[in-house]
């Protein structure tokens, strides 16, 4: 039903890094309200909770799911852990926002979905630019006649660690770790999101560490001509940008997953002859841009499958990379089913 006044009451499962810049979004957002934090270890979430201003804290995954004064959770939890926590909190009647990359594997993102939608509640994998102003400007481009037919989208996604961080879980395959789950996930879903539906067949190569991929480069073949390639890893400078080139022109983001300068987003069409053309756009946080978009679906009663439906597709390909590095071959995406 819809509710346009409804204040959307959050919890987060988990206190992991990432999980204190979701709770400043949710209390940026509006009429949205971070209503409890979850841990294992009760001093820890009790902890948490003074310094990020929730309201309460409790020491277990399951007591916030129990909590009726819950409409949905934030899951920052290992990727590992995904699956499990998102059918227990769809199962629980609470909507769900979860970090990339989804899940393991296409056929448990699959069943995440599922019970999402049989339980009427809304999925969502934690991508944030997708919900900026920025994004939406660059797609209303992409979708005209600007750059003329698409020809390659190209794009990195990068870091370099000074230090190998031995236990850190992005290290630990069983855990879902890598750089391509880590980083390449993005490069793959803005690939999806700008061409707007799957490649035909990919190929990845990997420089292996503990069993997970440090460093990855792969590439998409698509229909109509289009090719898209991309790298990333944990050994090499930031580099966060993407081009989608055209027979008329090329769009270029340089700072695609986030803005370098949060008050300043921006990005370029270059026209083929040397001549660029710098277009800026309002400059809200993306993470509260993201919040926002999720509690306005709640609010409206209406589940956007589209959300769920490219966070399955982006895993699908991610398995299907990731297969064709270890196996060292071209695999055709629609023959590819992960066990």
């Amino acid at each position: 039903m819809k509710d346009s006044n409804r204040t959307v009451r959050w919890g987060i499962l988990g206190t992991a890094r990432i999980a204190e810049k979701i709770s400043i979004a949710i209390h940026q957002a509006d009429n949205a309200e971070l209503t409890c934090i979850a841990s294992r270890d009760p001093v820890k979430a009790a902890d948490w909770s003074q310094r990020h201003h929730v309201k309460r804290s409790v020491g277990s995954y399951e007591a916030l799911l129990h909590d009726p004064d819950i409409d949905a959770v934030y899951i920052p939890l290992p990727p590992s852990m995904h699956g499990e926590w998102t059918v227990r909190a769809a199962k629980a009647g609470k909507h769900v926002l979860c970090e990339k990359p989804l899940a393991l594997n296409v056929n448990q993102a699959r069943e995440m979905r599922r019970v999402c939608l049989e339980n009427q509640v809304q999925l969502m994998d934690g991508v944030m630019w997708y919900h900026h102003p920025r994004a939406h400007e660059i797609l209303k481009l992409i979708r005209s006649d600007a750059l003329g037919e698409h020809r390659r989208f190209t794009s990195s996604f990068t870091f370099c660690w000074d230090e190998v961080p031995e236990n850190d879980l992005r290290l630990q395959r069983d855990l879902g770790g890598g750089s391509l789950g880590d980083l390449g996930w993005y490069c793959i879903g803005a690939a999806l999101w700008a061409f707007n539906e799957l490649p035909q067949k990919v190929f990845g190569t990997a420089r292996p560490y503990n069993d997970v991929d440090y460093n990855f480069s792969g590439i998409m073949w698509f229909t109509k001509n289009r090719i898209a390639s991309f790298d990333c890893g944990f050994d090499v400078s930031m580099r966060k940008w993407f081009e989608l080139a055209g027979t008329k022109g090329s769009l270029v983001c340089d700072d695609f997953t986030r803005p370098w300068e949060n008050k300043k987003p921006a990005f370029y069409v270059n026209d083929g002859f040397g001549n660029a053309t710098k277009h800026e756009t309002e400059a809200p946080l993306q993470e509260t841009c993201m919040i926002n978009h999720f509690c306005d679906i709640i609010r409206s009663g209406r589940l956007e499958q589209q959300w769920p439906d490219l966070g399955i597709n982006t895993q699908r390909v991610l398995n299907a990379l990731d297969y064709s590095a270890r196996t060292e071959t071209v695999v055709n995406l629609a023959d590819f089913f992960p066990t």
